[in-house]
């Protein structure tokens, strides 16, 4: 009878203790998805020079493809395994809560509004919203930074942080043009029917960089973005490996890199990285 009970113990045991693992792993956390799948969707943009662009050839060249590609190796997903898909900023959120992407780095901003239907980690990079304007226009007399858009036409993306900035700052004053691209907004602007493009000023850099003849960057950045990782709401568990990811990149070395090879060349200050918060 007492080996009998022992042994009733025994399998009442394993079964807890099944149990018991079964709810430490978060079956719907991009952990568990790279784990058991050893691939991820990962939300980015194709027209970000500097941050995140589409070459010819098809490849993702970037500080923010750099972020990925590391984030996605330490939670055990090689480059190959990868599926890159674009995301524009109005629909971010959505992605991520249909699961359309597993996680979003995208230059997307940490905001209170949007934390309350994305989990983010970082933060790990910093810039402000600055303006881009045609070089024939930044004569002083002309547009030299958000202080003389007065009756202008602005454009920036759709559903940006960018595009809230401008609506609170400006109001009917100035004149909102919404594309769903940065990219469809620059050349919007190289045509004249636009006065100028704002969204982050690493962002813009990258255009100056491939078009100094074209274009130019006008006053002072007018506000601080701190870019983070958007994963699915409530995905503590993804948020700490991401948060450890980015540690890690930082401590070696790569983060600083990245930043020296893709940003440094279009005039971006290489700063000391934020402080990442959370586990």
């Amino acid at each position: 009878m007492r080996r009998l009970r022992c042994l009733v113990n025994v399998a009442l045991a394993g079964i807890l203790l099944a149990a018991c693992s079964a709810t430490t792993a978060e079956p719907g956390s991009i952990v568990a998805r790279a784990s058991d799948t050893e691939s991820l969707t990962i939300g980015i943009r194709f027209d970000q020079p500097g941050l995140s662009e589409r070459t010819i050839d098809g490849r993702l060249v970037g500080f923010d493809a750099d972020v990925a590609r590391f984030v996605a190796a330490e939670l055990g997903v090689a480059e190959e395994n990868i599926v890159w898909r674009e995301t524009i900023p109005s629909a971010r959120e959505d992605a991520l809560r249909s699961g359309a992407v597993d996680l979003v780095v995208a230059a997307y901003s940490i905001t209170d509004e949007r934390s309350r239907e994305v989990t983010f980690a970082g933060p790990y990079f910093e810039t402000g919203q600055g303006l881009l304007v045609r070089r024939t226009s930044a004569d002083p007399a002309d547009i030299s930074g958000p202080d003389s858009l007065a009756g202008r036409t602005v454009c920036t993306s759709t559903g940006s942080t960018s595009a809230h900035n401008v609506k609170q700052r400006f109001g009917d004053s100035v004149k909102l043009a919404e594309y769903p691209r940065v990219s469809e907004c620059v050349t919007a602007l190289i045509a004249g029917r636009v006065d100028a493009v704002t969204t982050d000023g690493a962002i813009l850099a990258g255009y100056v960089a491939q078009h100094p003849e074209l274009m130019t960057l006008a006053g002072d950045r007018w506000s601080t973005e701190s870019y983070g990782i958007g994963l699915r709401k409530g995905d503590l568990d993804g948020q700490a490996a991401v948060n450890a990811a980015l540690r890690k990149m930082i401590d070696s070395g790569s983060w600083r890199a990245s930043l020296e090879r893709h940003l440094a060349p279009s005039g971006v200050e290489v700063s000391d990285p934020p402080e990442i918060e959370g586990p």
